[in-house]
Parts: C-alpha cells; sequence; structure tokens
C-alpha cells in the first residue's frame, strides 16, 4: 500500500504533459472561468488554503521533495477533491509559474464566489468595494489589507481585473484565501445599496469631508474609484458621505491600494 494518501503520477519532464499545459492555461482569465481553477505558489500559502478548507484539485512540485514533511502535508490535501500529486522538473515548475526563481510547490484551487446577498446589515461588518479596478497588483494589495484589518470581503463592481489571477494572488500574499469576494455589476450594485441599512463611504477628489473626520460606524461598505477616472456619478451618488485624504505636494492623487490602505485603518482606529 502506497504511503501516500492519494496516487503521486511519474516525474513528469516534457511541457506537452496534458497536466502542465492545463496548468500553464490558469494564467489565462479565459481558462480561469472555464475550470474554476486558479494558481497559488508556495508551500506555506498552499498550506494556509488547506487549512481553511479551500479545494486543491492539483499540487504540481519539484520531484524528489515527495518525502519532504510539508509537502506530504499539502499531498494529503488533494483528498478531498480527489486530486492529483503531480511531481516535475525544476524547469517545468518555472515554465508554469514563469518566475525565475519559483517555490518548491504550486496548487490549483477552486475559485469561491460570494453574492450581494449575504451582506447583512445586521452584522458589524467594514466591506471594501472597488469600481472599475484594473490592476491586479492593486487588487491583490487592496485583498492584503481588508485581510489586517479585519474587513469581511471585497466587492468588485463593473469591469474588473480577476481577483483569482496569479498576480493578484501573489499581490495578496495569501489574503485572497481568508477573504470574501462579490462580483457585481454597477446596476446591481446600486439596487442593493438602495436597500443596505449600513452605510457607504466613498472617496472622492471633489469631496469637501476629510477622510480623519468620516463617520466609520458600522456596517460600513468603504467605495474606492477606479485608478484613473474615480468614482462614476451613480456610484457618488449611492454613498452616505464622500470624502477625501489631502494632498500637499505636486500629486493630485494616491495609488488606490496605499489609498484604502490608509483609510481602512483610520476606520480601524476609529472603531477603537
Amino acid at each position: 500500500m502506497s504511503q501516500y494518501p492519494v496516487p503521486i503520477s511519474d516525474v513528469i519532464t516534457s511541457a506537452a504533459n496534458d497536466e502542465v499545459k492545463r496548468l500553464r492555461a490558469l494564467h489565462e482569465r479565459k481558462f480561469r472561468k472555464q475550470t474554476g481553477w486558479f494558481l497559488a505558489e508556495g508551500v506555506r500559502i498552499c498550506h494556509e488554503a488547506v487549512d481553511l478548507g479551500w479545494v486543491m484539485h492539483r499540487l504540481a512540485f519539484v520531484a524528489g521533495r515527495e518525502d519532504d514533511q510539508q509537502v506530504k502535508r499539502l499531498i494529503a490535501g488533494l483528498i478531498e477533491a480527489k486530486g492529483r500529486a503531480l511531481p516535475m522538473t525544476h524547469t517545468l515548475l518555472q515554465r508554469i509559474s514563469r518566475k525565475d526563481n519559483p517555490q518548491i510547490v504550486l496548487g490549483a484551487f477552486g475559485q469561491r464566489w460570494d453574492s450581494l446577498d449575504h451582506i447583512d446589515a445586521s452584522k458589524d461588518e467594514t466591506w471594501v468595494a472597488l469600481d472599475r479596478v484594473r490592476d491586479p497588483g492593486n487588487l491583490g494589495t487592496v485583498m492584503r489589507s481588508a485581510d489586517a484589518v479585519g474587513a469581511s470581503g471585497i466587492i468588485l463592481i463593473g469591469d474588473c481585473t480577476d481577483p483569482y489571477s496569479v498576480e493578484a494572488v501573489r499581490a495578496s500574499m495569501g489574503a485572497v484565501f481568508n477573504t470574501r469576494v462579490i462580483a457585481c455589476s454597477e446596476p446591481a450594485f446600486l439596487k442593493f445599496a438602495a436597500v443596505w441599512q449600513g452605510r457607504i463611504l466613498g472617496t472622492t477628489l471633489c469631496a469637501t469631508i476629510d477622510y480623519k473626520k468620516a463617520d466609520y460606524n458600522r456596517p460600513l461598505i468603504l467605495l474606492m474609484g477606479n485608478e484613473q477616472s474615480g468614482l462614476t456619478d451613480n456610484l457618488r451618488e449611492a454613498c452616505r458621505q464622500l470624502i477625501k485624504l489631502p494632498m500637499l505636494g505636486r500629486s493630485d492623487s494616491l495609488n488606490l491600494a496605499v489609498a484604502t490602505g490608509v483609510v481602512l485603518y483610520e476606520a480601524l482606529a476609529c472603531r477603537g
């Protein structure tokens, strides 16, 4: 009887292998949507995902590390999805990762999506809503900041970058596994906002209220605009309060992820 809880394939040495091609394709949003899978890299991040109950379908790792205790634990995490353990050469792992120095493991996990219906105004929660966020690095960093302050999750409004892209997952430093994610159209969010009993606080350059004087009472949705154009007119109108961050130099705006982090920590400080 095998000492491993799931079958381990022979060492993969060819880039033409179907499993290698499948994992490499997860860099493409179309294929992530088709499969419902996404890539996460690194022992610590993959362990965190498994510990939090995320379903792992594939585990690619450097051949010869099968008996490493950390890798063994991850192989055990494949049981629920009847996944496959894929030992392969370092070169192939590099091709999948697209990094010069990849980690020793890559996991393919099932995505999780939440819905606006699950935001409960009776709960003491903070959410971050992002209007048409386009940069995966910004999105991943916002997820990391949201997780750091204990926010409940991220609402993606309109045409946003994919939170399960390799770049966003890397930038989140594993926070993607501890962050609820909702995607919706602007009309759907506006319909939700019209009846939601919590506060919606938006940031915009044309606001007159300094962010330090804002009302951060919860439940709260912090609404942040697109990197180039800010919030749409309709989204601004949906806010109970509009705030701004002071700009004392020549720059007229902050990076989206930086601005979100500043306001999230101010909200945390006001909570006491």
